[in-house]
């Protein structure tokens, strides 16, 4: 959360503007006024152009951090509404389950199928919690240990089946891999939120039947590029930047068809920028949906000198 501290404390600098901007305003009449009664035409109008214009642009200052701070403040009543929902629906079904199984009696298969269902709304409510815990502890988890090398193609794999077994969906009919055999030279525990978030998304807002292609080119100078494409609707162009910062999501939470808090993409940035790397959006040229692409250090697997510590 530490953007959002910042920018609570932004608070201040409005509040001090307008202080200034009114005391200078104060002493320039002051002094047009002084300046009028000697008669000093000249100094008198030269005091009065630079007072209107301190005035008109502390107020345009002023009417910019008023509406930059109205917009966070949609942001955050979106979080908190999506936040709210996202709890309350697991533990909403958590409870209509538990009633059930301890009021009535079931067969041994419609028990072990309340028990599928409750653990996947466990895992949901772990997942929330999980990521609203990393937001606090980004820099932390950024610079956590020495960079190594992590192997892509098992990261991606796992990311890959984390984020199918949360939507339920099976890999093998969601992704398809082009991979360069190539290593990240980075923390372990940074990549995995990193594609996991990605991967997790890229399934989230696909199609009806989701399909996510999955390519990574080794670039010049030990840069690795990774592009993640979803067959969902796409991300508008006027939000292809807004969506990385902290508590954007498109839409109202009210009409809003998919579930989440805003806090993915944000995580994604924020540990990409951390690792020294770039990361964008832009539309699919082939048909709907998004392409993202991230930019990290990494280089061509040697298969003589297989990476230490990166597994399998």
């Amino acid at each position: 959360m530490a953007d959002y501290i910042r920018t609570r404390r932004t608070l201040r600098l409005p509040i001090w503007s307008s202080v200034v901007f009114l005391t200078l305003n104060a002493v320039l009449l002051v002094t047009f006024v002084v300046l009028s009664a000697f008669q000093s035409l000249t100094g008198a109008l030269t005091i009065g152009i630079v007072a209107i214009s301190i005035g008109m642009f502390g107020v345009a200052f002023y009417g910019f951090l008023t509406v930059k701070e109205i917009r966070l403040n949609r942001r955050q009543a979106n979080f908190v509404d999506s936040v709210t929902h996202e709890l309350k629906t697991p533990i909403a079904s958590l409870r209509l389950y538990l009633e059930t199984l301890s009021m009535r009696k079931l067969t041994a298969d419609q028990r072990a199928e309340f028990y599928g269902i409750m653990q996947n709304e466990l895992q949901r409510l772990d997942h929330l919690i999980n990521h609203l815990l990393e937001v606090g502890r980004l820099g932390e988890i950024g610079q956590m240990g020495d960079p190594e090398d992590v192997l892509l193609k098992p990261l991606l794999n796992r990311a890959a089946e984390l984020a199918c077994n949360h939507h339920g969906r099976k890999i093998a009919d969601v992704f398809h891999f082009d991979l360069d055999r190539a290593v990240i030279r980075a923390p372990r525990l940074a990549c995995e939120m990193i594609f996991g978030n990605l991967l997790d998304n890229a399934v989230k807002y696909g199609g009806d039947s989701p399909r996510v292609d999955v390519a990574a080119r080794v670039l010049n100078r030990g840069r690795l590029q990774v592009s993640v494409l979803d067959n969902g609707v796409g991300v508008p162009s006027d939000m292809r930047r807004k969506i990385f910062r902290l508590f954007v999501r498109g839409g109202d939470e009210l009409h809003r068809k998919q579930s989440g808090t805003g806090l993915g993409l944000y995580i994604v940035r924020t540990l990409v920028h951390i690792l020294r790397g770039r990361v964008s959006v832009r539309a699919r040229a082939d048909g709907p949906g998004s392409v993202f692409e991230i930019t990290l250090p990494g280089t061509l697997l040697d298969d003589a000198k297989p990476p230490a510590g990166a597994g399998s």
